[in-house]
């Protein structure tokens, strides 16, 4: 019985997919619930815990020159391996050291020995720093294999607990910084950062769907299911990284949090904004639940596919960061929109008309509403709006032109106050810039002979008059006398774009063509790891940019049928990334005082911009087809299309601003970057490209905009195009008046 009725109304053009996948989960909600809560609990049970890293060079192909001339270093020099931390101490008075603050620093090294912290191996004192203020014991720890060991954080914690009782009496302060304790710091970041995040964007949801449908049922309809699909997601990349080997930077968790209430939210309002239309015009809920399915379905998949084909884009880069990133958050939203193609039109068709519950505001469409008249003067004037709202984007982008990138992701993964951010900020202000940080050069025998001592010295000579060098240690060669290591302090700070020019300028040219007969010579480093990224985002830029672009822009044609509409659209996508780029610039590092921004931030926003403004775009136009097909003038469709799509675009564009914004509460440099630029970006591609620049410019191009095919032209009874539509002056000129 209950087949018959949702079918009663179905005609030739309501036999597709989605009218079928409508009225199935409409008339089987239960099943749909329980095969849900089946796979939630499998994967919660069975997949692994989501690995991630801050170690820069983890992200990096081997057949970059930073990679070769680690993996040379630990290869020659398994026992002289960088420390994996480091201890600053200072005076308590922070005075200059004496002779006795010295000796208490190497009494203090050995009681620390004796105490026998697991996985310490050894402690090595240095010297004073040159003004006398600081003085280090570099902290040796096994290399960790597996990223989700935790060997090294844990000998961190041990160890700090242990310095701050050995340091009573002594006269002495300090903290522990390095890559290990640099990690921890990020890890205890981290995880507050994604509790605030988490706890931010579930408020937001909870405020803004109460101020919009004035339901707590619908208010916590996102927040219930979501989180069911969250932990689905997350076993499922948790699977996908550790099958594929992939390393995930440590923010993705926080990004994921975002994505999968802001991008779900998102859907679900797709989906409750058509609800809400079908049962004011009379549809019984389950009715509504599966004309929604199929009005909204469309719309969700195409726009989640232009989002999963912009991620999995990323899988291009030559970098491990994006690799990772890109198919993690394809998973996330792939979920994402299964759950919102089933499960929630099923828990709708559950509650009927009480998921509105108290309101009555669903019954009746307000009079006089805003979106309204702003469709009817889009209708009179769309040269106007088209050419004010691109003229803002088009402003804001001539900013975009002055990005420059940084690349020290672990400062930025962490809060300024971190133990390891201050010491290390400490061991930078009274050491030379580049020691906190020094380069390598690896000098490695290519013919079996053995390395001379005078070669050794003259080479040292050569690579210390390299402009930008302050101080090249002397050779350290190794067992065999094959390969020698020198460590190169520099005059700039590591991460400076000034120590990286050094770095891939003089110093890697000097080093490879001064090398001495059978030699060569490979330079290494934090910095020179930084200069290899960044040859490696250059390359990102030149292939996932235009890859992801093209596919998109044919799924525009496929979902519209047409050619001109998709190359505006993806033409004012473009315009929109650029317009949020150049936002981001001006406020964080023209006014913000930053030498730079945080180097993946192009393409992260690139990849979010560029999605989640298509998504917006694909609602307006598929809309403003819809209106076509009932017979409207272009100008008449892009006013009916800005009245019903626009609330929807508004209430989507404002959630998914406010979830990414509160990225910027973490207290990190990166995910503060991120959080500005993607919010920003969809603000720009909801509230200014879709709701005003793409409906003008569509009204203005008219029918041209979907040749060569006529999907705007009315429909027939069986949902075929009638003959040739009429659209004489008379009809156009109604909008004028």
């Amino acid at each position: 019985m209950k087949e018959a009725v949702l079918g009663a109304r179905g005609d030739t053009a309501e036999r597709g997919f989605f009218p079928r996948l409508g009225r199935w989960v409409a008339l089987h909600p239960w099943r749909v619930i329980a095969a849900w809560v089946v796979v939630a609990i499998a994967v919660v049970g069975f997949a692994p815990k989501l690995a991630t890293t801050t170690d820069e060079s983890s992200f990096l192909p081997s057949h970059y020159e930073s990679i070769q001339a680690l993996n040379l270093q630990e290869s020659a020099f398994p026992q002289a391996a960088a420390p994996a931390a480091m201890i600053v101490l200072e005076r308590g008075d922070n005075g200059p050291l004496t002779a006795t603050d010295t000796a208490a620093v190497s009494t203090l090294a050995a009681k620390l020995g004796a105490a026998h912290i697991p996985d310490v191996t050894a402690y090595q004192v240095g010297e004073p720093s040159p003004n006398k203020l600081l003085q280090t014991i570099g902290v040796q720890m096994p290399k960790e294999n597996d990223p989700q060991d935790k060997q090294q954080t844990d000998a961190v914690k041990a160890l700090r607990t242990q310095l701050q009782s050995d340091l009573s009496g002594t006269g002495l302060k300090g903290g522990i910084t390095g890559d290990a304790a640099q990690a921890l710091d990020s890890q205890s970041s981290g995880n507050k950062a994604e509790a605030l995040i988490g706890i931010a964007t579930i408020g937001l949801i909870l405020i803004l769907l109460l101020v919009i449908f004035r339901s707590p049922v619908i208010a916590l309809l996102p927040i219930i299911t979501i989180g069911v699909v969250s932990q689905v997601a997350d076993g499922l990349i948790a699977w996908a990284s550790k099958a594929f080997d992939l390393k995930t930077d440590s923010s993705v968790t926080s990004m994921l949090i975002v994505v999968l209430f802001g991008v779900g939210t998102d859907y679900i309002l797709f989906f409750m904004f058509r609800y809400r239309e079908r049962l004011r015009a009379g549809d019984a809920p389950k009715e509504a639940v599966a004309a929604a399915v199929t009005k909204a379905g469309e719309a969700i998949l195409s726009a989640a596919g232009a989002v999963i084909v912009s991620f999995m884009a990323l899988t291009l880069s030559t970098l491990g960061l994006f690799r990772s990133l890109g198919p993690a958050l394809a998973i996330a939203v792939a979920v994402t929109l299964v759950a919102g193609l089933t499960l929630i039109p099923s828990v709708v068709s559950l509650l009927g008309t009480k998921v509105f519950w108290p309101s009555k505001a669903w019954k009746t469409e307000p009079r006089g509403a805003r979106f309204a008249g702003i469709g009817r003067s889009m209708g009179r004037h769309p040269a106007r709006y088209a050419a004010v709202s691109g003229i803002v984007m088009a402003a804001l982008a001539v900013a975009a032109f002055s990005f420059r990138p940084t690349f020290d992701l672990s400062s930025g993964s962490q809060g300024k106050g971190t133990e390891s951010t201050v010491w290390q900020d400490q061991l930078k202000n009274a050491s030379s810039a580049g020691a906190t940080m020094p380069s390598q050069v690896m000098l490695q025998s290519t013919n079996g002979a053995k390395l001379t001592k005078d070669e050794l010295t003259q080479y040292q000579g050569t690579l210390g008059k390299v402009p930008g060098v302050a101080q090249v240690s002397e050779p350290f060669p190794n067992a065999t006398d094959t390969v020698a290591f020198y460590s190169v302090t520099l005059k700039s700070d590591p991460s400076s774009s000034a120590a990286m020019n050094t770095v891939k300028g003089p110093l890697r040219t000097t080093a490879h063509q001064m090398a001495p007969a059978g030699t060569s010579a490979l330079v290494g480093g934090t910095t020179a790891i930084f200069v290899d990224i960044n040859k490696a985002v250059n390359h990102d830029y030149a292939v996932v940019f235009p890859v992801a672009a093209i596919i998109i822009t044919l799924i525009l044609g496929l979902v519209l049928r047409a050619i001109v509409a998709p190359l505006y659209l993806m033409a004012s996508v473009g315009l929109g990334f650029g317009a949020t780029l150049g936002a981001t610039v001006l406020l964080f590092q023209n006014s913000g005082g930053n030498n730079g921004l945080i180097f993946m931030l192009p393409v992260i926003m690139y990849m979010f911009v560029v999605a989640l403004g298509t998504d917006y775009n694909i609602l307006m136009i598929t809309r403003l087809r819809e209106e076509s097909r009932a017979g409207k003038t272009p100008r008449e469709a892009a006013a009916e299309a800005v009245r019903h799509a626009g609330p929807t675009i508004g209430a989507a564009g404002l959630i998914l601003a406010g979830s990414f914004a509160s990225l910027m509460l973490a207290g990190q440099s990166t995910l503060t970057q991120m959080g500005f630029a993607i919010s920003a970006g969809i603000a720009i591609a909801a509230f200014v490209m879709a709701m005003f620049f793409t409906p003008a410019v569509t009204a203005l191009v008219g029918h041209g905009a979907w040749w060569p095919g006529r999907a705007d032209a009315a429909r027939d009874g069986s949902g075929a195009p009638q003959g040739s539509q009429e659209h004489g002056p008379a009809a156009e000129a109604s909008m004028r008046r």
